[in-house]
């Protein structure tokens, strides 16, 4: 089975006022000096799956600059069995809109045909920064594998919102919480066990496989307390910690409050205080995982972008890397800043220089 973009149009799109990239399945090697536009690339490939893409960017600063005249990404995507023309396009800042073979569809529906997975360059201090980073990288795994997942994210931070609004107004009478809350226990129950049963997918994936690359021990982690587990439990500790959350303005305990721990297994030490070379490696590893997790789960691997993959990676891991994204059969879109930093490849993959001339880049296809 396969997932690939076979054909992808990128229209007034950052740095690209045109291009027009024509590819078959195998790895795609994108190579080409800082600012040339290789990243762009890989934004575009990212807004084939639900959210704000790799870069968490709005609509409006996608757009070319200076003409601002709105842009539109288009493709033809190879899903297992089925061809699906797929255009999203935002006019002049307007939201995103999307069309799946030629009828409008929500981004939600983007899930059902396609999953994409990436590694950015901004994910290599994944574990020194904030929980709130972590928790991102959490749910874009999560997501992959349980599509309604963003679903539930939405109205949970909805409902969150307008409890947190009612806190902050010092309002007491429970009877304006009790809806609030009910909608918090049930989203919030979902996105813990989602998030619970991604993380067993990806140890298991990680214990099947031979790879050169370290397994990470994952766990998950309340900021005060346990994280209840289930519906009703998370509604009594809504309750029980209203007077809290009224000192404090905002809710203290629920999915939004979980960390993602990381351990080096091997040597049973704490991702964070890990050297950079080993950190990344850990990185590479739980998206590979995620990747074979999700080629069972979906019935073929994820479209895989990684940006400026061979930073931090040695030659002889760089390989083993570029071994098992071809053993996987996955399509990769890596961006490097000259070809050799994919030599190992070989005929393996097919090559894509980008060049930039007067802030407008131009993508040329090499043998």
């Amino acid at each position: 089975m396969t997932l690939a973009l076979t054909h992808l149009t990128l229209s007034h799109f950052r740095s690209h006022k045109r291009a027009e990239i024509t590819v078959d399945t195998r790895p795609i090697a994108i190579f080409g000096p800082n600012g040339a536009g290789k990243t762009n690339i890989l934004e575009a490939v990212s807004l084939f799956s639900p959210g704000r893409g790799l870069r968490r960017a709005s609509a409006r600063d996608m757009a070319r600059r200076p003409e601002a005249l709105g842009w539109k990404v288009t493709g033809v995507l190879r899903s297992l069995h089925q061809l699906h023309e797929i255009e999203i396009w935002s006019d002049a800042g307007a939201a995103r809109q999307v069309r799946i073979d030629g009828k409008p569809a929500p981004q939600t529906a983007l899930a059902r045909i396609a999953r994409v997975l990436w590694l950015i360059p901004a994910m290599d201090r994944l574990w020194l920064e904030g929980a709130e980073g972590r928790r991102r990288f959490l749910d874009r795994m999560t997501l992959s594998f349980f599509p309604d997942h963003a679903e539930a994210s939405l109205a949970y931070d909805k409902a969150m919102r307008q409890r947190n609004q009612l806190l902050k107004d010092m309002v007491r009478d429970a009877h304006w919480y009790a809806a609030l809350e009910r909608q918090m226990a049930e989203t919030g129950a979902a996105i813990h066990a989602h998030r619970r049963a991604a993380l067993d997918l990806l140890a298991t994936a990680q214990a099947r496989a031979e790879t050169a690359f370290p397994t990470a021990t994952l766990a998950l982690q309340q900021s005060e307390g346990e994280m209840p587990a289930t519906e009703d439990d998370l509604l009594a500790a809504l309750a029980d910690s209203r007077p809290r959350d009224l000192h404090a303005g905002r809710a203290l305990i629920g999915p939004h409050r979980t960390d993602l721990y990381g351990v080096y297994a091997a040597k049973n030490v704490a991702a964070r205080d890990c050297s950079t070379g080993e950190q990344k490696a850990l990185l590479v590893s739980l998206i590979l995982a995620n990747a074979r997790a999700l080629a069972q789960e979906f019935g073929a691997p994820p479209l895989l972008l990684l940006d400026e993959v061979a930073a931090h990676l040695d030659a002889t891991r760089r390989a083993a890397l570029y071994d098992e994204i071809c053993a996987l059969g996955a399509q990769a879109w890596m961006t490097g800043t000259g070809p050799e930093l994919f030599a190992e490849l070989g005929s393996r993959a097919q090559y894509l220089e980008v060049t930039e001339s007067n802030g407008e880049s131009d993508t040329h296809p090499r043998a």
